[in-house]
This record gives structure tokens, sequence and C-alpha cells, in this order.
């Protein structure tokens, strides 16, 4: 079984993660500083660098703007 960071679903749920922050218009430092968090903890969970628990996507989603259930949806559906 392939590690969870480094399957399709997790890839795809980074890049949307991603997508949310640019359509949002924020940069990594933005997001970082509405976490509390460095800009490295943004760029970190972006590479793949960091595997996101469900609490931390859940406060990702409430920084940036977005309905966590869109995310989850697109994930199950397996769509960018």
């Amino acid at each position: 079984m392939t590690k969870s960071i480094f399957s399709d679903s997790y890839i795809l749920f980074r890049k949307l993660l991603l997508n949310e922050r640019k359509k949002a218009g924020l940069t990594q430092t933005e997001v970082g500083s509405r976490l509390g968090k460095p800009q490295s903890y943004v760029y970190k969970y972006e590479k793949g660098e960091r595997r996101l628990d469900v609490i931390e996507f859940l406060d990702i989603a409430d920084a940036i703007g977005f309905n966590p259930h869109n995310i989850i949806d697109k994930i199950y559906d397996g769509e960018e």
C-alpha cells in the first residue's frame, strides 16, 4: 500500500488546497499569519513535506475562506 502522502488522492488534496489559496488571492505568508504559523508551514503542506490532519485542514479552510466540504467532495469524485 502506498503511503497516503504519495497517493493520487493526497496529491489532488494538496493541489486543491493550493488552488483555493490562489483563488483567494493569498500568499503563503498571509495564510501562515492567519494560522499563527510561519510561511514555511504552508509551503511544507503544499509541497507534501508535511502531512495535515483533519483539524489542521479545517483551520486552513477557515483561514483561506472556503468550504472544506467542496474539497472533500472533489477528492471523493476524483476531480480537480
